[in-house]
């Protein structure tokens, strides 16, 4: 049996780091080497073990990227843009896989993946579930096989912490739909609807939000059309999905050739 992969964690205090680190404790194939905050954060220097109420397990966590990758193989990373740019380059610079789980990144952020990309693999999804991305290409093949008698509306659900609206999951759906139709989603997408807004636009892809609780992640892709609706749907309801999709992708990546890929290639679902 080889040895396991070590992986750094970045945003350990958040919900998906500590998720990531429980997962990560459970798995024979990967081992956690590393633990990052922000600087500032009240657990740096200490032993994460015991800042997560348990017995030390001698990893400290620290607010330095680059030494924390210097023995790691990958890096799992569900934090924010600018973290995760700055991640990026780390990672591409110590020559560490990196998987990237963060949401609402802008398009400008994302291109400045392309960089690093070239020096290391890189994995980015707005979901690392293995559910979601079938839903990803089963919202594709329908929307292939429905004209645009059928508005398809994305509907999304999460805890009301969460920060960014739509969601990374909503969105990689609506790429999903606009690429079954053969358009592109920024001329189709309709994310704002309040007042007198008229008629709906045919052809248009709606977005629609809800954020309450601790929803964990809901989606829905409804294609209505007079006298029926088709609604694909998927329901996380726990978080550990996310974090074992992020650790098979880091599974995934070793011996890759430097590039940027999603969880479609992780999973074998790339459309060809």
């Amino acid at each position: 049996m080889s040895a396991p992969m070590k992986i750094v964690v970045t945003g350990v205090s958040g919900r998906m780091g500590r998720m990531l680190v429980e997962t990560i404790g459970t798995s024979d194939r990967v081992t956690l080497s590393g633990a990052v905050e922000r600087a500032g954060h009240g657990w740096i220097g200490r032993d994460l073990g015991e800042v997560l109420g348990r017995e030390g397990d001698g990893v400290l966590v620290t607010d330095d990227i680059t030494a924390a990758l210097q023995e790691a193989d990958a890096v799992i990373d569900f934090t924010a843009p600018l973290a995760t740019i700055a991640t990026a380059q780390a990672a591409a610079d110590a020559g560490v896989a990196h998987v990237i789980g963060t949401t609402g990144m802008s398009d400008d952020e994302i291109a400045q993946l392309a960089k690093p990309a070239a020096h290391t693999v890189i994995v980015r999804a707005g979901n690392m579930s293995l559910g979601v991305n079938l839903l990803v290409q089963l919202t594709r093949q329908v929307a292939a096989a429905l004209d645009e008698d059928y508005d398809i509306e994305v509907i999304e659900a999460h805890h009301n912490r969460k920060v960014d609206v739509p969601s990374g999951t909503a969105l990689m759906l609506g790429e999903a739909a606009a690429a079954g139709r053969g358009v592109e989603l920024a001329d189709v997408s309709d994310r704002a609807r309040d007042g007198i807004t008229g008629a709906r636009s045919r052809g248009q892809i709606g977005f629609a939000a809800i954020r309450g609780g601790d929803i964990v992640g809901e989606h829905d892709v409804m294609f209505a059309a007079d006298g029926e609706r088709i609604v694909l749907r998927h329901v996380a309801s726990d978080r550990s999905v996310f974090a074992r999709g992020a650790i098979k992708a880091a599974l995934w990546s070793a011996g890759r050739a430097p590039g940027a890929y999603d969880m479609l290639d992780v999973l074998g679902l790339k459309p060809r």
